[in-house]
């Protein structure tokens, strides 16, 4: 297993160079300056600024001064937001993303594999018809159409929820279901498909010979074959609910990460764009590391490959 850990990691190092490399002379090449929609701004300063932070240089000498900090754990400063550093920031926002990228993790498993797993048992009947079609209509509806619908319901007809802030239980209810909904779709088909495959395996005929109640069958024996489908997709999945927050803070003004990265973008805050991308890259790999481990401990075969 550590051998496996290690050689991920070896993997990894080259995944972040390139998409340090890309994201760089992307942003770099693009035209204009952090500095340029300044229309106030007198030319002089502007020239200042921008021999301050280097942009007056080659762009390969740009480029290896960055590597350099990166190579400290140094993102750079905010062009935008003066005097604050990219590590503030996102030791700032993230904790919120994270907080609601676990909390609609916990939406879509409580909801998607439930529904997965009573589509399977109960197939070609009304208890799979249903599940398998709400879990269509999530697939096709965006988290921007969700997210008002609910807020609009729940949070402004019904008055249950909160429709913005971050401050107490009933405001993390509604992004966290926004977010999660989607995600829950894709689980209870993946639970679905990979629960009638495994339920046609001679192991399960098998234990259905010995008489065990059918419960038990699905529960104790087939769920643990069934979820390996389920344990794949989480490392994206959980990748995704971190870095796909962006819509839903803005909807429920949601105090994250993912605005800074919109202003990052629409601000040309090349720092703080390249800061989050590198934060949530390194985030991605690491999520997908831990599910390799998860599906080696799941899987037997995996362990001797």
């Amino acid at each position: 297993m550590l051998r496996f850990i290690f050689n991920r990691l070896l993997q990894a190092i080259p995944t972040i160079w390139v998409i340090i490399t890309l994201t760089f002379f992307l942003i770099m090449n693009a035209p204009g300056n952090p500095f340029s929609q300044e229309r106030e701004m007198r030319e002089e300063t502007r020239q200042q600024l921008m021999e301050h932070y280097g942009l007056d240089k080659p762009l390969l000498v740009q480029y290896w001064t960055y590597l350099k900090r990166l190579a400290s754990f140094d993102l750079g400063p905010s062009f935008k937001q003066e005097g604050r550093s990219i590590n503030e920031i996102i030791a700032q926002g993230f904790p919120v993303s994270l907080e609601l990228g676990l909390l609609a993790l916990g939406v879509a498993l409580l909801v998607g594999v439930p529904a997965g797993v009573i589509a399977a048992a109960r197939q070609n009947t009304i208890l799979d018809y249903l599940p398998m079609s709400g879990a269509m209509i999530g697939i096709c509806m965006p988290t921007f159409v969700i997210g008002p619908i609910l807020g609009l319901v729940f949070g402004v007809w019904l008055g249950w929820f909160n429709v913005a802030g971050w401050f107490s239980w009933e405001d993390r209810v509604l992004p966290a279901f926004t977010l999660g909904l989607a995600y829950a779709a894709y689980i209870a088909r993946l639970t679905r498909a990979g629960m009638l495959e495994t339920l046609g395996l001679d192991y399960i005929r098998t234990a259905r010979a010995k008489g065990l109640r059918e419960k038990t069958v699905v529960l104790k024996h087939a769920l643990r074959g069934g979820i390996i489908p389920v344990i794949s997709y989480l490392g994206p999945a959980m990748a995704g609910l971190i870095s796909g927050s962006f819509v839903v803070e803005t909807v429920f003004q949601v105090p994250g990460l993912g605005r800074y990265f919109i202003d990052g973008a629409l601000n040309r805050d090349y720092f703080m764009i390249l800061g989050t991308t590198i934060f949530y890259a390194t985030l991605i790999v690491g999520a997908n590391l831990l599910v390799d481990i998860a599906h080696t401990l799941l899987d037997p075969k995996l362990r001797k490959a």
